[in-house]
C-alpha cells in the first residue's frame, strides 16, 4: 500500500530556465546556447545544488572567462527571472495528495541553498509539503543514494510503501534501486495517469 508520495520540485511542479535570462542578454539564441553549453554549464549549475556557494561559483568562472565576467554575474544575479512559474497541472495534482489524510507528502529537490529560500517565498505550495530535503543544504544530490537516505529515515519512509515523481531518468532509478515506486514525470497528464494506477 502506498504512504508516501516524494515530488521533485523543478520540472514537475516549477518551470526554471536560464534561456530566460540570456536571451535578453545576447542577440541570438545561437549565442544564449553558446553561453550556456560552454561557460555557465549544467555541470557548473549542479556543484551549487551540492552546496558551492554561489559567490565561490561566480568568481571562479569569472576568474577563468574574465571576457564574460557581466554574462557570468548575471546567472545568480537574476537568477529569479529564471523561474517562469508553478507547472499549474502538477499544482493541482499535489493539492489532491496533500488534502487526503491517506499520504504523507515531502519533496527531495536538487536546489542551491542559497536560492531556494526565494522559491519559497514566490510560491505558497512549497509550504505545503509534510517536510522538504534540499540537497545544498545536505551537500549531496540526486542520483548520490546517500540524499535518499536522508529523506527515507528523516521522514520515517519505507520505500516499498511511497513513490517518487522525478524529470530525470537517472534520478528516478537510483530511487528504484532502493526500492522505491518511481515515476518518470514528461508531464502532469502523464503523472496523472502513474498515481490513478497506484493509488486506486
Amino acid at each position: 500500500m502506498i504512504k508516501n508520495i516524494i515530488f521533485d520540485l523543478g520540472g514537475v511542479l516549477i518551470d526554471w530556465n536560464p534561456k530566460n535570462v540570456f536571451h535578453t542578454i545576447f542577440s541570438t539564441e545561437e549565442e544564449a546556447h553558446l553561453f550556456l553549453s560552454n561557460i555557465c554549464t549544467m555541470d557548473w549549475n549542479v556543484q551549487q545544488d551540492a552546496g558551492r556557494s554561489l559567490e565561490d561559483a561566480t568568481s571562479f568562472l569569472q576568474n577563468k572567462y574574465p571576457e564574460w565576467h557581466n554574462e557570468i554575474a548575471a546567472y545568480y544575479g537574476r537568477w529569479e527571472e529564471m523561474l517562469t512559474g508553478p507547472i499549474q497541472e502538477s499544482v493541482d495534482i499535489l493539492k489532491q495528495l496533500v488534502e487526503d489524510p491517506n499520504y504523507k507528502v515531502v519533496a527531495l529537490t536538487n536546489w542551491s541553498a542559497e536560492t531556494f529560500p526565494i522559491a519559497l517565498e514566490l510560491y505558497d505550495f512549497l509550504h505545503w509539503f509534510d517536510g522538504i530535503v534540499v540537497s545544498g543544504t545536505e551537500k549531496c544530490i540526486k542520483p548520490d543514494r546517500k540524499i535518499y537516505d536522508i529523506i527515507l529515515d528523516r521522514y520515517n519512509l519505507v520505500p516499498e510503501e511511497s513513490i517518487f515523481i522525478d524529470d530525470n531518468m537517472h534520478n528516478v532509478e537510483a530511487a528504484q534501486n532502493l526500492g522505491i515506486n518511481a515515476h518518470h514525470f514528461t508531464s502532469p497528464a502523464g503523472l496523472k495517469v502513474y498515481l490513478e494506477k497506484y493509488l486506486a
